[in-house]
This record gives structure tokens, sequence and C-alpha cells, in this order.
């Protein structure tokens, strides 16, 4: 206990939580350090079981369909279209682009890549996004589009669009269940979101809660000893593809989405998700002639996820802030802002 000059005693506080929202993209940075930090070197304390296991190692993809649902909660009927705008623009710029550049080099130069980097690797890495991370970081900078342009990560996230690309070389056919499957939970959130406000009121606070949570049991998949080992070619790449990919996002935002000071968001697109670590076992269980670079390319990768968790929001930040829209949201921001503290209609 301490007390202030007015003698009136008061708890002693660490502030966690502003702490971690003062660096870009913190709430999901910082928990996703810690918790790759864990998982190297103290990965049997996850195997306890029961809740602990469940929730600190388990939990990813539960909570993220949770943040999936809750934010399709809080897109209406009417904002569809600049919605869906919004996911295209990200898909086509953050993914397909890069992809086929990456694929155009692989006929140029054979499997093998540069300097390496595999071409499965450079593909993995350039040709998804970290959907936490930009749910994350639009939850503080952006409003509605651009939370809902999460859609993107939910169809290039996982070994999908990889494998589309891919196809050339004899790799097995597309999943669309699975890519069905991620969209249902946006989908659903609509439905509810439109049908009764009070739901839409209550989940605007779940990304606060679930993100640091899903970030920490992500982190816990990515070995610390892998990305040091192996990954120092990932992080090169890392560090080139967050600001490549990341302005092609931006030169979307600004001339096909046309959002002006905002369109510096588009940079935090420039991630290479955390589940992309898996995606190059995935491609080579299936394709034998990739098994001889998934090793390789599963260290890239992860060195990759983290230096653009890293790198992609503190570019996108001082691309606003110089734009002087870090702290003026959206018209749409301020409207919801507004309208969550009404409460339900009468």
């Amino acid at each position: 206990m301490a007390t202030d000059v007015h003698g009136t005693s008061r708890r002693f506080q660490v502030p966690l939580f502003d702490g971690m929202n003062r660096i870009p993209g913190g709430l999901m940075l910082i928990p996703l350090i810690l918790g790759s930090i864990v998982g190297t070197f103290f990965g049997p304390a996850l195997e306890v079981g029961s809740f602990t296991t469940a929730l600190f190692k388990d939990s990813a993809m539960p909570l993220i369909a949770l943040l999936i649902f809750a934010t399709g909660t809080q897109v209406s009927a009417k904002a569809t279209g600049p919605v869906l705008a919004h996911a295209g623009t990200v898909l086509l710029t953050k993914s397909l682009i890069p992809a086929s550049l990456v694929i155009l080099l692989g006929l140029w130069v054979g499997l093998d890549g540069i300097l390496g980097v595999s071409i499965l690797a450079l593909l993995v890495i350039v040709d998804n996004s970290n959907g936490g991370l930009w749910l994350a970081f639009t939850g503080k900078y952006g409003d509605y589009r651009d939370r809902g342009a999460y859609m993107a990560s939910a169809v290039n996230d996982g070994p999908f669009l990889s494998m589309l690309f891919l196809g050339v070389s004899g790799l097995a056919e597309i999943p669309v269940l699975a890519l069905v499957g991620a969209i249902i939970p946006f989908l659903l959130g609509m439905l509810v979101g439109n049908l009764d406000e009070k739901w839409k009121n209550i989940l605007i606070p779940v990304p606060n809660i679930v993100i640091p949570f899903f970030a920490f049991a992500l982190g816990t998949g990515i070995d610390l000893g892998a990305v040091v080992s192996g990954g120092a070619q990932g992080l090169v790449v890392g560090l080139i593809a967050a600001p490549v990919t990341g302005f092609l996002v931006y030169l979307g935002y600004r001339f096909m989405l046309r959002r002006g000071k905002k369109s510096g968001i588009g940079f935090a697109a420039g991630t290479t998700a955390g589940n992309a670590i898996a995606t190059p076992a995935i491609i080579g269980g299936i394709d034998p002639a990739f098994e001889p670079y998934v090793e390789a390319a599963t260290a890239q990768v992860a060195a990759s996820a983290l230096i653009t968790a890293i790198l992609a929001p503190l570019i996108a930040s001082l691309v606003l802030k110089r734009a002087g829209a870090l702290d003026s949201p959206d018209d749409q921001v301020l409207h919801e802002a507004a309208t969550a503290h009404e409460g339900p209609r009468l």
C-alpha cells in the first residue's frame, strides 16, 4: 500500500496492459515473444495438462475463432461491401502478387531458390499474413473495414495458397472445406450481430481479452533455437518481406481503397503468420520433391514470423504517425465508440 498527498491509501499497481499497448502491436507481440521463450526453455511446464496446457499451449485456434466471431458481430449488413473490398485488396497485394513473383523466380532458378533460401521458404514467408496481429493493430488504429479485412488472413493462413501456387509441381488438391470452415465463424458473427445489437456491444472487449492469450500459445510453437541455428536467412528475408509486402498493401490502401492518411495501416499486413511455420512440413509430406527443403524452410519461416511481427506494426505506426493519423481514428471508429455506450435500445 501507498498513500497519496491527501493521505488516502492506494494499491501499488504495475501497468502491464498499458505498457503493452504503448508498443505497436504490443498486445500480440509481447505475449508472442514470452511464449516463444517459455516454449523453448521451459517446454515441459506447458505439458502439465488440464487447464494450464489448455490455456497456455493449446488455446490459439479456439481463441482466434472466438476473435473472428466477435469481429463478425461488429460488421453490419450495410458494411459488407467495404469489408469485402478491403479483404480483397489485402489478399491481392499481400498474397497473390508476392506469391506470383516467387513462382516466377522459381521457374527461373529452380526449387533451390537463392542465397540458401528455397522457393518453398520464400513462398511460405510472403504468401500469408498474421491475422491476429492484424486484428490487434487495426483494433487500435483502424475501423470496421480494416478489422473485417482479416478475412484475407482466413484465406491465406495455412498451406492452402502455397499448395495452390505450387500445384504445377503435382501437389494434392486444395481442401476447400477448410477454407469454408475458416470463414464460417465470421459469417455467423455477422448474423448474430445484425440480429441482436446487444451481442454486438457485449463482444466489443473480446480482442483485448483473447489476443494476449492466443499470442502466447502461438509463441510456444516458435523454437528460438531453430531460429538462431537455421533461421539467419529467414531473419534477412523477413527484414525484406515486411516493408516490401507491406508497401504493396499500402499502395492498395492508398490507390485502390483511397484511404488517404490511414493508408499506412497496410504496412501492418507485412507479416508471416505463426501458423505458417507448419506449412513446409505439410507440403513436404505431400510432395517428396520438397522434403530436402523442409527443415531449413521451417526454421526460416519461424524466424520471419518473429521478425515481421516486430517490424510490420512498427513501420505501420511510423507511417501513420508521419501522416498525422496515428491518433485520429476514422469517423466510423468514433461512431462505434459512441454507440458502444448507449446500451440496449428500448
